[in-house]
Formats: structure tokens, C-alpha cells, sequence
């Protein structure tokens, strides 16, 4: 009997513990954090590490799965989420991000006593800081862009891709991830009207990993603004992979996960490759490089500052160009204001709290931003936070707009996009959460009769509408018309009654009598002749 029990509770302690992903190979890029002693005076534990890291305590389950059974340096392994050791080494989500994260080889020995992890594993060429992706092409100076001739020019979507040198940060799967953020946007009612066909929208993030299963036949080469060369369709971050998934990806495999606008086509703009901050000018360059592959719509990820100057005059070309533009709503009220017609965009999570903390007042429509699940580099599925994520999936719904209407201006766009939005809050706009969340369906099919006061000169003759100087002037010519006609009939009438009343025969009367009929003299009865 003890025999049998031994074995059922190996069995029961099987199902009970995930299973335990393979090591880490040696020289595997990874994003890491070192357990420190304590964290704002609490002991360590993975459901704070998460909290920070990742924006949801509840991914603490993500990060004990990537973790558990793996040797420390120390020879300790975790096994209790809520026990960890200071010097330990957490492999953590690729989407993870925050003081503290370090990305490299993970480390093979202890930090010393009081200081922090070693320095990552030098990357080929013998420098201590992560490869960069093409050593082969190093990174220009801020703001360079595609030469003439060279990738700016789109190729077909799904083409061959050079092979990229370097390191790209290990892909990892999120476990359990819901996919309740595509059920709340509810993009399906809209697909029997569009899909998003002919529609292009340039995503100006990490890049997009154009060879994930789910978007092999929608994203174009794109445009690496880093070094100038190369193409945009190799992602070593994956906030850009996400965006694109959440815009254009088509079911799979086992997989139906499915973009908002599955039949529009991405345009990849990489701005940055390993983690590091762009500086406005080449923010503002990734834009203008855009700009020349003629997109239908422009969403700028978490690496644009929208309040930036330069690139607030890239985007202000791109709507003076026509196309709409969406951005995430800035944190901050210093810098210079977005131009009117920009889509500011928050993320809320499924409980309505905020991604983050919005300026007061800059939020316009909302759409999910927190535990987002979409596709991850090399197809995998993650679950990240952020207003990019949120971006993206109001992008999508601009496709949709797009390619049902492909005449709308960006003023036309932005308005059908808020005067649609399901309000929260306490009013439209409402100070948190601006004119609502983002409701596809009723932005693509929706009448809006005040449209018509929105259509300006530039696109009059091309979306003619009641409101324009020439039908007004139509317009009061045939209220004139319709009241002299008005006042003949009645004329008419007048006449015709008299007529009766003095047993006139004639009463036929038209309007050349109007000039005569006072001066003519009025007959005398038969009763008076006598």
C-alpha cells in the first residue's frame, strides 16, 4: 500500500506542477532580473517582481514557469513563488520592462556580496553590451534614414529576408492568456462590410516579425531607420510583433487569434532594434520615411513621443498628406501640443482602470492597453501592458474606417472614430477615458449626418455634401421659386372664386393678369342693370 501511494502522489504532483521549460541555452539572449534583498522594505517575491516588471501581479505564474526547476548559481532552484533568494537570476517575459531588467546572456555566477549582477556575457565583437542586430551594418547617427534606392521602396509582402546577425531577446509564451481584450473591441460585426483590403498601415515601433505564421502574407520589408539599410521586418523586442498581430494577423494553425483588420497590410518602420531609446529626431525620421511608402494610416508605438517637436512636424505632414494618424495619449503636459486632428489613444484593462497615468484632459478614445493577448516573436502568443497595444487595436478600427470610406480625411476619420466610441465615464468626453471605448462596427457602418460639416474645401469636390457654398446657394433659390409659385396659387385661387361668385365664365386666369387685375373694373351684377 505505501508503494501505491507513492506513485499516486508522484502522479497527483505531476499534474499539479507546470511543466518545466528546457534551460536556457548558453549563449541565449534573454531579458533578466537579478533578486535583490528587498523591494520598498519587503522581502522579494514573484507577485511584486511581476507588479513592476509587467504591469499585473497575476502574470507571476509567467515568470514561475520560466523559472522553476533552473539551477542558480548557488545551486538552489525555485520552487516557491512567494521564496526567493537575493543573487538569483529570473528569466523574465520579453515584453517585460523597468529599472532593474537586464538583457544579455544570462549569467553563470553569483553577483559579490553587496553589488549588483555581473555585466552580461560580451556579444560577439567583444564588447560588454548586447549585440547589435546586424553587426555588419553598425547603427547611424540619430536620424538617419533609407538611402535613395534602397529599402524605402516596398517589396512584396512575405518575401525572402536576409538572415540578421546578433542576438534577438529569447521569445517566450505567456501561459493562460485571455483574449479578452479582441471580445470587447468586437471587431467581427464590421467584417461583412471590410476587412481592411487595400489598406496599408505603417507601424512605426520594433519592427515586426514578418515571418510569424499569422502574418507571413501581411506585413511588407519595411524600412530599418537604425542603420539606414536592412528592412523592417525582423523584430528583437516584440512590442512591434504585438502591434502588427493585433492589426492584421490571420488564424493559424490551431491558432484563430485574429487582427482587427485582417485583410490590411502592415508596413514595419523599426526605429529601434535592442532596447534603446530613440531620440526625437529619429522618431521624427521614421515618420518622414513612412511618409514616402504612401500608407493608409500612421500608428506611432511607445519609442514616439508625440509631444516631441520634430515629430509633431513629421505628423503634421502626415495629415496634411491625408492620412490619419494614432498615438498614444502623452503622460506628461510639457512639450509641444499634438496637432487637432491626431487620435490620442489610452489603455484601459478589463476592471476600466488606466495603463497609465494620462495627462489631464488628452485622452480621446480608449481601447485595451492591460494583459493584452496578441502574437509574439516566432508566433508565440504573449500577454503584455501598454499603450501600444491599445493603439494598435484603434489603428486596426481606422483600416476599417478606411477601407469602407477611402475618401474620409483624417478630420472626418478622427470624428467618426470618437462620435462611435460606447461612452465611460460620467460623459463624452469624459476626463479619464475621453469619448469612450473604440466600437469598430458602428464606426465603419454608422450614419452621421453631421459629417457633413466636417468636409473641408480641400475635399469638396471629391465628397460632395449638403453644407458646401454651392448647394446653399441651390438651396435658397429653390425656396424662392417654391414661394412665388406659392403665392400665384393663391392668386390663382382668389381669382377663381371671384370669378364664381359673379358668374364669370372665364375664370381662366394666369399670371400675366397679376399686373391688371386691380385696374381691371369690376362688372356690374344683372341685378343692378335694371
Amino acid at each position: 500500500m505505501g508503494r501505491i501511494a507513492a506513485v499516486l502522489a508522484a502522479i497527483l504532483l505531476a499534474i499539479a506542477i507546470p511543466a518545466v521549460p528546457a534551460a536556457a541555452a548558453a549563449d541565449e539572449y534573454v531579458l533578466y532580473y537579478t533578486v535583490a534583498a528587498s523591494s520598498q522594505g519587503q522581502p522579494e517575491n514573484l507577485a511584486g517582481i511581476a507588479s513592476r516588471f509587467l504591469g499585473d501581479a497575476g502574470r507571476a505564474t509567467e515568470v514561475f514557469n520560466l523559472n522553476t526547476g533552473r539551477r542558480q548559481p548557488d545551486g538552489g532552484a525555485l520552487s516557491d513563488p512567494n521564496k526567493l533568494t537575493t543573487g538569483w537570476y529570473l528569466v523574465l517575459p520579453w515584453d517585460a520592462v523597468g529599472p532593474g531588467v537586464q538583457y544579455g546572456v544570462l549569467p553563470t555566477t553569483a553577483p559579490a556580496p553587496g553589488t549588483t549582477a555581473p555585466a552580461p556575457a560580451p556579444a560577439p565583437g567583444g564588447t560588454g553590451a548586447p549585440a547589435n542586430p546586424d553587426p555588419a551594418n553598425p547603427p547611424a547617427s540619430p536620424g538617419a534614414v533609407a538611402p535613395s534606392g534602397t529599402s524605402a521602396s516596398p517589396k512584396p509582402a512575405g518575401s525572402p529576408r536576409p538572415p540578421e546577425s546578433g542576438k534577438c531577446v529569447t521569445a517566450t509564451a505567456a501561459s493562460s492568456p485571455s483574449n479578452w481584450a479582441m471580445i470587447r473591441v468586437a471587431s467581427e460585426p464590421a467584417w461583412p462590410y471590410t476587412k481592411g483590403t487595400g489598406v496599408s498601415v505603417a507601424v512605426i515601433d520594433s519592427g515586426v516579425d514578418g515571418q510569424a505564421p499569422q502574418l507571413l502574407s501581411r506585413v511588407q520589408p519595411g524600412v530599418n531607420v537604425v542603420t539606414g539599410e536592412n528592412r523592417g521586418d525582423v523584430d528583437c523586442l516584440g512590442t512591434g510583433t504585438a502591434m502588427a498581430g493585433l492589426i492584421a494577423a490571420q488564424p493559424a494553425q490551431n491558432d484563430p487569434f485574429t487582427g482587427v483588420a485582417p485583410d490590411s497590410i502592415v508596413l514595419p518602420i523599426r526605429v529601434v532594434t535592442d532596447g534603446a531609446t530613440a531620440d526625437p529626431a529619429a522618431q521624427a525620421a521614421a515618420i518622414d520615411v513612412a511618409l514616402q511608402l504612401q500608407p493608409s494610416v500612421l500608428a506611432l508605438g511607445s519609442y514616439v513621443d508625440i509631444t516631441a517637436d520634430p515629430v509633431v512636424q513629421s505628423v503634421q505632414k502626415a495629415l496634411e498628406l491625408g492620412i490619419p494618424v494614432v498615438a498614444a495619449a502623452p503622460t506628461t503636459s510639457g512639450g509641444v501640443t499634438p496637432p487637432e486632428d491626431v487620435i490620442l489613444v489610452g489603455g484601459v484593462g478589463m476592471d476600466g482602470n488606466l495603463a497609465a497615468e494620462y495627462a489631464a484632459g488628452t485622452v480621446e478614445v480608449v481601447a485595451p492597453g492591460v494583459n493584452v493577448a496578441s502574437l509574439g516573436i516566432n508566433g508565440t502568443t504573449f500577454v503584455g501592458t501598454g499603450t501600444q497595444y491599445a493603439v494598435a487595436m484603434t489603428a486596426g478600427t481606422v483600416a476599417l474606417i478606411r477601407g469602407y470610406n477611402a475618401n474620409l480625411n483624417p478630420k472626418q476619420v478622427a470624428h467618426r472614430l470618437l462620435a462611435t466610441a460606447e461612452q465611460l465615464g460620467d460623459g463624452k468626453p469624459d476626463s479619464r477615458y475621453g469619448h469612450g471605448m473604440i466600437n469598430p462596427e458602428a464606426a465603419v457602418t454608422r450614419e452621421l449626418p453631421e459629417e457633413a460639416m466636417l468636409v473641408s474645401s480641400d475635399n469638396r469636390d471629391a465628397n460632395p455634401v449638403a453644407g458646401s457654398e454651392e448647394i446653399r446657394i441651390a438651396f435658397l433659390l429653390t425656396v424662392l421659386a417654391g414661394l412665388v409659385l406659392t403665392a400665384l396659387l393663391v392668386l390663382r385661387f382668389r381669382r377663381t372664386m371671384r370669378a364664381a361668385a359673379q358668374g364669370d365664365p372665364d375664370d381662366d386666369w394666369t399670371a400675366g393678369d397679376l399686373a391688371t387685375d386691380k385696374a381691371k373694373p369690376t362688372e356690374p351684377s344683372s341685378a343692378g342693370s335694371h
